[in-house]
């Protein structure tokens, strides 16, 4: 199978259960962010040091996410009622993240004031996901005032912009780089 079709040239795309939507539809910028959001993720996980024990529970919760983010991309890009019926995000997915989140914490001196992003390189790169993981976030939102969208998908994004925002900061304390307070002026 070629990686081409020809069928977008026109700009338009086809969803999950066949329907034909331009590209700047409200449901592709939404997926499109999710799709970021994975990319990113990946891109912070080939920044994170591979020899070490203490970075393969993180790897391994990222790695579990992106598979996640297939399964988020694929109930946006499947409108309610349409065939075929595809996995969806399910309670239990944010439980886990909010298991994780919880798990990343207890090892965190508590936040005391605002940081700025940065830190060491996967740290840094997980700050940018998060800040990616919100943009889809509002785009999931957007795309709800105008379609059925399930209330799980945004309430997962939310969560996973919070585990991006700790895993960065647990990526930046095990990676010994102090993180840097905002001073207000």
């Amino acid at each position: 199978m070629k990686i081409y079709t020809r069928t977008g040239d026109s700009g338009s795309t086809g969803l999950f259960g066949g329907d034909r939507v331009a590209k700047d539809h409200p449901r592709l910028s939404a997926y499109g962010s999710v799709d970021e959001v994975n990319s990113v993720i990946g891109f912070a996980l080939s920044l994170l040091p591979a020899d070490t024990a203490q970075t393969a529970n993180l790897r391994d919760l990222l790695a579990k996410v992106q598979q996640d983010m297939f399964v988020l991309g694929a109930d946006l890009a499947t409108p309610e009622g349409a065939r075929p019926v595809v996995p969806r995000v399910s309670d239990e997915h944010i439980t886990e993240l909010e298991r994780a989140i919880d798990g990343l914490e207890a090892e965190l001196t508590p936040l005391q004031n605002f940081i700025i992003p940065g830190g060491h390189s996967a740290g840094a790169a997980l700050h940018v996901a998060r800040t990616v993981c919100r943009r889809a976030e509002r785009a999931v939102v957007t795309l709800a005032k105008e379609e059925n969208v399930d209330t799980l998908v945004i309430k997962y994004l939310n969560r996973l912009s919070d585990l991006l925002f700790v895993a960065a900061r647990w990526v930046n304390s095990r990676m010994n780089v102090p993180e840097v307070a905002w001073k207000a002026p």
